[in-house]
């Protein structure tokens, strides 16, 4: 499909208002296709002129409009998905009837068979611009209009989607009319869903998941409802607006790209969110953040809805913002430690943008900036907003941007132009500073002040706390601090600065910025780190460790052992766990040397297996622990023990994803038979199984494994998007090079040709999962550069690969510096 530009969207905005959706969905024809009939009314303010649909058909079988029939073979371009319409009226009726198929790449109308029961699950993902892939439809986010569904389907099957759904006979059901929506986030779920129902201050709850799920739901189901209940009332009271959708149904989907999609009145979630065994309280407390995440894009995203792409991070840096508010403040070292390291990265790379007023040329491009920028660098400005404007103030302006332009469009001068109503002055300079620019201030402490530089040539003001911390880590004093100059003097008396042996800004991780410490403060951060007694103190001085390791400017072997120092004390699973993943993968996998590889992973999994040994019985920390010291240990014989459910620790159960996570061990270390995988997958006869043991036959060290995962990689457009990405995961290992060193040139040579093959989500991530990181050696930037200078990439392929090559080029450097 041709991409939409935004030229093309304003003209057919200024011709277009788009008055009804009625779409008729057969389910029944086969296991291949569907057919999608479109109603569409809309009215011309000019005439005569001419338009198009969008529409990304297997079969056209007609379309008429206005009791017109129109030449296929004429009006409709197949490759660009484009229907033409000439002569319209003032007012019209179009209707198209179309076979379309169904895909397994999770955007369109996607359709998945349960290995487990071999039940049939469907829904549809129209984002970012796939709602043509299952209706035909006037696709940009501000032609809003209503939309009805009358689905045929199987008799055993239940539906749901934006309107609330009625079924009129066995396998005939209708979704009633709902109000304005933009048509990326249009959907329909069907297929026997387990469900499980409530109800909360007038407004039906549902929450629906595959019916070999349906305990592990149900296991659940209170606690989901409660989060549910706590977003519901805490929005209410903070926008001033009632839930303008009706039901509120939460679907947990098999296959899906996206953490979630606000998809209003039916939200589509990951079914990972459902545990099959037991989690930690960090993946729980991830879970309540998507569901209140998602929630606060029914008012911002939904209700007010952005004109055009380049204003998508007023979607998610908004319920970014807004999902960890509703939680508390305890949610927020897990925002700095997993979502801001990841903004981090991104706002680090070539491929960096501001979080605001980027003017996507085409949707294509839009989605190459739905990334850590969009969603945590946004949510981090707004932290500094709301810090800037006062809480008052800062509310005032967005129920007043609600009321004004709830059930249509806005861009971000309407909300400026709220805020300054509320009472906000000279937003203009702010926005500039903090939007409209790409990049990281730096902070440190000299001589009793912050110092602050802004390489992007428009310093931020940053609201901090600055705090002084003995040598063991115990907290001092701390003040608040205004940065609005390049050094600001800290208030606190002579006596607290003498007795201070580290003095740190940003101390309770609120801004967004570099913190650079002292070679003397990373030296006593082996001992202080573990002692500093607020989280999110603590999340700041990680995420420091790792901006200085990725810049070259300490060297890895001593960030290895502030890790071993620190870590083993850290009470916050979701730090303990993703600090873990960082040394292992990045320090470990990238930065060292074979053998200082080996040797940390050594040192990493026998700390890691302390603390699960001597940790509390059945605690989300040991579980965490746990996780990483199998992820690193070079110790099969332990592996098996663990796997026979033998000499593990008190309280720890091998359940089944921990029995994968061991098997996948083994599998890297080439201790593990092809057999071996097929019966633990026939034991775990699951999509979740499936997924595991893709990835534990990629990741086996011989020739014979390697070849069968690159062929499925390259060539096989009806591999699930799932088990795509879990070969890649499996494929690449720094001690394999022997095995796969003949396919870093390869990689540069077929990556391409995936675009063809399939499209959307799937082409992107797969070109960022599958790129040779381990091969940390100048042919493969030089590789990265060849393919990059060819004319002919997607957008979303490119961003893939500039990333990933971004990654390489810093790894490249740390060893060079370090050895």
């Amino acid at each position: 499909m041709t991409s939409l530009t935004r030229d093309a969207a304003r003209q057919r905005a200024e011709l277009l208002s788009v008055r009804s959706y009625d779409l008729r969905l057969d389910l029944t024809i086969d296991d291949r296709y569907f057919g999608s009939v479109t109603t569409v009314r809309f009215s011309c303010l000019r005439p005569g002129s001419s338009t198009f649909v969008d529409v990304a058909a297997s079969t056209l079988r007609s379309a008429v409009l206005n009791g017109r029939p129109l030449n296929l073979s004429r009006a409709f371009d197949a490759d660009a998905g484009r229907l033409t319409l000439a002569d319209l009226d003032a007012t019209n009726e179009l209707v198209v009837d179309a076979v379309m198929a169904y895909s397994h790449d999770g955007e369109g109308l996607h359709r998945h068979v349960d290995p487990a029961d071999d039940r049939t699950y469907l829904y549809a993902m129209s984002f970012l611009d796939a709602a043509p892939r299952w209706f035909a439809c006037f696709d940009q986010p501000d032609l809003k209009a209503p939309v009805t569904v009358d689905v045929r389907c199987p008799p055993d099957w239940t539906v749901a989607g934006n309107g609330p759904a009625t079924e009129v006979e066995p396998g005939h059901w209708q979704l009633a009319a709902t109000g304005p929506l933009a048509t990326y986030f249009t959907t329909v779920i069907a297929g026997p869903y387990h469900q499980v129902r409530d109800t909360h201050d007038g407004v039906p709850l549902v929450l629906h998941v595959r019916q070999s799920l349906a305990e592990h739901l149900d296991r659940d189901a209170e606690e989901l409802f409660a989060h549910t209940r706590t977003g519901l009332d805490e929005l209410h009271r903070l926008f001033g607006v009632r839930y303008p959708w009706g039901e509120y149904h939460q679907a947990f989907v098999p296959e899906f790209n996206a953490g979630a999609m606000e998809n209003p009145g039916c939200v589509t979630f990951r079914d990972q969110l459902i545990f099959r065994s037991r989690a930690t309280d960090a993946d729980r407390a991830d879970r309540a953040v998507t569901i209140a995440h998602e929630m606060a894009h029914m008012w911002f995203g939904d209700f007010v809805t952005m004109r055009w792409w380049d204003d998508l991070w007023l979607n998610e840096s908004f319920a970014e913002y807004l999902g960890h508010r509703i939680l508390g403040e305890h949610t927020w070292a897990a925002f700095g430690i997993e979502r801001k390291s990841w903004g981090y990265r991104a706002d680090r790379r070539p491929s960096t943008h501001p979080v605001a007023g980027n003017g996507a040329a085409d949707a294509a491009a839009a989605l190459t900036e739905f990334d850590g920028i969009s969603y945590a660098k946004g949510a981090s400005a707004l932290r500094q907003l709301a810090a800037h404007l006062g809480d008052e103030v800062f509310l005032a302006g967005l129920r007043r941007y609600m009321t004004t332009h709830g059930n249509g469009n806005a861009e971000f001068a309407d909300l400026v132009a709220a805020w300054t109503e509320a009472g906000a002055v000279d937003l203009d300079a702010w926005a500039q500073a903090w939007l409209r620019t790409s990049g990281l201030d730096t902070l440190a402490i000299d001589a009793g002040e912050v110092v602050r530089q802004s390489p992007t040539g428009t310093p931020r003001p940053h609201a901090i706390a600055v705090a002084g911390f003995g040598s063991d880590g115990s907290e001092l004093w701390r003040e608040r601090v205004s940065v609005a100059a390049d050094r600001m003097s800290v208030p606190h008396t002579a006596a607290d600065q003498a007795a201070s042996e580290l003095v740190l800004p940003d101390a309770a991780d609120e801004t967004w910025a570099k913190v650079v410490l002292s070679d003397d403060a990373w030296g006593a951060m082996s001992t202080a780190l573990a002692g500093f007694p607020d989280p999110r103190t603590r999340v700041m001085v990680w995420n420091a460790l790792q901006l200085t390791v990725a810049d070259a400017e300490l060297d890895p072997v001593r960030a290895v052992d502030i890790v071993i120092g620190a870590l083993p004390a850290e009470t916050d699973d979701a730090i303990m766990a993703t600090v873990g993943r960082w040394v292992q993968h990045t320090v470990a996998g990238s930065y060292l040397s074979e053998t200082a590889r080996a040797d940390a992973l050594a040192r990493i999994s026998a700390v890691m297996l302390t603390v699960a040994s001597a940790g509390e019985p059945g605690s989300g920390r040991q579980l965490a622990a746990a996780r990483l010291a199998i992820a690193a240990t070079p110790d099969t014989v332990l592996l098996r023990r663990w796997l026979a459910n033998d000499h593990l620790p008190a309280g720890l159960v091998i359940d089944t994803e921990l029995r994968w996570a061991v098997l996948a061990r083994l599998a890297q270390l080439g201790a593990v038979s092809e057999d071996e995988i097929d019966a633990e997958a026939a034991a775990d006869h699951s999509s979740q199984g499936a997924v595991h043991a893709a990835r534990c036959r990629a990741a086996r060290p011989n020739a014979s494994a390697k070849r069968a995962a690159w062929q499925t990689l390259m060539t096989d457009a009806e591999r699930p998007n799932y088990e795509l990405y879990a070969i890649a995961e499996g494929f690449w290992r720094p001690e394999q090079a022997a095995f796969t060193a003949p396919y870093v040139a390869r990689y540069f040579d077929e990556i391409a040709s995936t675009a063809k093959l399939r499209s959307g989500w799937v082409v992107d991530r797969l070109a960022l999962v599958a790129y040779p990181w381990t091969a940390v050696e100048p042919a493969t930037l030089e590789g990265t550069q060849r393919l990059l200078a060819s004319d002919t990439l997607p957008p979303g392929l490119r961003r893939s690969i500039v990333d990933a090559g971004d990654d390489l080029r810093r790894a490249l450097a740390v060893r060079q510096r370090f050895g």
